[in-house]
């Protein structure tokens, strides 16, 4: 029996499609639902459903990169979503991320069902094993790809935060293994040295600015200890950061 999870922020609609539809004529079950995004990735990856219901504009969501990381983490699961969002442009993003069908609320009865004809079909087409859904295939390249931008422009906002992979995994609505295994995929390193080479980049920048000492700079790019950021800032350009300074900007370090 396929395992369904229905999220969204309303429950009456929750409510509804667990009451309106006989989901064991089409061997399934609701094993669980969700109010919002963040709980919703934390049920999908305890029950590993089959099928999603959801809908992607709820508080505090970023529709698409949930998509994303449902689809990319979780590449066999089957999604449709339900939403009020009438834009065709953001339909057709949502499509080419893996969704299988996209609902426009308040969805009628034999779209719904036509919803659920598909997915199983899709899913009844799967070797036996595959209908187990692992969490550890690669997923669409799409959704990868997707989620490498996410997590890049999420680094390039918040760097000079305290950051950490659970936060831009969370971001990206993705687990920590995967969004590591994304970023050495595609950009060939860790998260650690995506976050230095961003850090670095822009000390760089700020280093332009005689007024400013090195151990400020440090501080406005995220680091607490400015030895730290020395070491990191000589590992990356080859020289301290002061004589980084005189050389490319004719200027004497400020101490």
């Amino acid at each position: 029996m396929y395992r369904v999870v229905i999220i969204d922020d309303e429950s009456i609609i929750v409510e509804g499609l667990q009451r309106v539809i006989d989901w064991k004529s089409y061997n399934c079950q609701v094993v669980a639902t969700a109010c919002d995004a963040v709980s919703g990735a934390d049920i999908i990856r305890q029950c590993r459903p089959h099928i999603i219901f959801t809908d992607i504009k709820m508080p505090g969501a970023d529709g698409l990169s949930m998509l994303a990381g449902l689809k990319a983490e979780f590449p066999k699961t089957q999604i449709t979503v339900l939403t009020g969002y009438r834009d065709f442009e953001y339909a057709q993003k949502a499509i080419r991320l893996g969704v299988s069908r996209f609902l426009l609320k308040p969805s009628k009865m034999d779209e719904l069902e036509e919803a659920l004809v598909y997915m199983t079909g899709v899913l009844d087409t799967l070797p036996e094993e595959k209908t187990e859904i692992s969490g550890k295939e690669d997923g669409s390249e799409s959704a990868n790809s997707f989620l490498v931008r996410q997590a890049q422009a999420y680094i390039a906002e918040h760097y000079a935060c305290r950051l950490s992979l659970q936060e831009v995994a969370d971001h990206c609505y993705v687990s920590q293994w995967y969004l590591s295994k994304l970023l050495h995929k595609h950009l060939g390193i860790p998260f650690y040295d995506l976050l230095n080479s961003v850090r670095v980049q822009k000390a760089k920048e700020l280093l332009e600015n005689p007024a400013l000492r090195i151990s400020e700079i440090a501080e406005q790019v995220g680091y607490a200890d400015t030895a730290h950021f020395s070491r990191v800032f000589k590992k990356s350009e080859g020289i301290p950061a002061g004589n980084w300074r005189n050389i490319n900007c004719g200027r004497n370090e400020k101490q």
